[in-house]
């Protein structure tokens, strides 16, 4: 079972399809829908290590991938600039 974090993460890629996105444009996506009167407007960036952290999860389970310059990474290899992308398959 995934946490809300993860739904939302598949969500997300899912309304994208067949695209990919970035963890900063899920991160402000999220704040933006659990924190609705939030007037910082940096406070989505507390959620940016735990969005890459559940993307990360969802790759070692096979729903996501984990793109580097386009190109499928393996989630452990993930470091620096990456985009997500809903796995060939996944629910």
């Amino acid at each position: 079972m995934n946490s809300p974090l993860e739904a939302f993460v598949l969500d997300h890629l899912r309304a994208r399809l067949p695209g990919s996105a970035d963890p900063v444009e899920v991160a402000r996506a999220f704040h933006a829908t659990t924190h609705p009167d939030e007037t910082d407007p940096e406070a989505w960036h507390r959620h940016l290590s735990a969005v890459r952290r559940a993307a990360l999860r969802l790759a070692g389970e096979g729903q996501v991938e984990v793109l580097r310059k386009g190109k499928p990474v393996a989630p452990e290899a993930a470091r620096g600039v990456i985009r997500l992308r809903l796995a060939e398959g996944a629910p």
